[in-house]
C-alpha cells in the first residue's frame, strides 16, 4: 500500500481567475495607439500616464511602464515576453486577420487549423509580444 502524506493545502488554491493582466511597455504611446486603434479595446480607466486599463470580460489588461515594483530591464528588442491568446468564434479569425492586415500590421501566422483543435492567428504587438487570436473548432 502506497501511502502519501497530505500536505498542507496551499493559500493559492484560493486563486480562482486571473483578474489583472499587467504587460510592462517599452513605449507606451505606441501600444496605446496598438490595442485602442487597432484591437479596438474598451478604455476602462487611465489611473497616470504610466498605467493604463482595458476591460475584456472579467479580465482587465493594463499597460504600464515599470516602476518601484519593477527595477528589471526591459525585455530587448525583438525578444516576447509573454503571449496573449484572445478566444473568438472560427469566422472571427478571419474577420480579425483581414483588419490586422487592413491596419498594416504584419501576420506571423495567418489563420491556420491547427490539429489540436484550434483555428490559429499570430501576430505582435508594438514592444514585440506575441498575440494570438483563436477559436475552438
Amino acid at each position: 500500500m502506497d501511502e502519501r502524506p497530505s500536505s498542507p493545502r496551499s493559500p493559492f488554491g484560493a486563486i480562482r481567475a486571473i483578474d489583472y493582466t499587467v504587460i510592462f511597455v517599452r513605449d507606451m504611446a505606441a501600444m496605446r495607439r496598438f490595442y485602442e486603434d487597432v484591437l479596438a479595446f474598451p478604455l476602462s480607466r487611465e489611473l497616470s500616464p504610466n498605467w493604463i486599463e482595458y476591460g475584456l470580460g472579467n479580465n482587465t489588461l493594463a499597460l504600464a511602464k515599470p516602476s518601484r515594483t519593477a527595477s528589471d530591464a526591459p525585455t530587448p528588442a525583438g525578444s516576447a515576453s509573454l503571449q496573449l491568446a484572445f478566444k473568438v468564434s472560427a469566422a472571427e479569425v478571419d474577420q480579425c486577420a483581414d483588419e490586422l492586415v487592413r491596419q498594416g500590421v504584419a501576420l506571423l501566422s495567418p489563420p491556420t487549423d491547427q490539429p489540436f483543435g484550434h483555428r490559429t492567428l499570430f501576430f505582435r504587438d508594438p514592444d514585440g509580444n506575441l498575440l494570438e487570436v483563436y477559436a475552438e473548432i
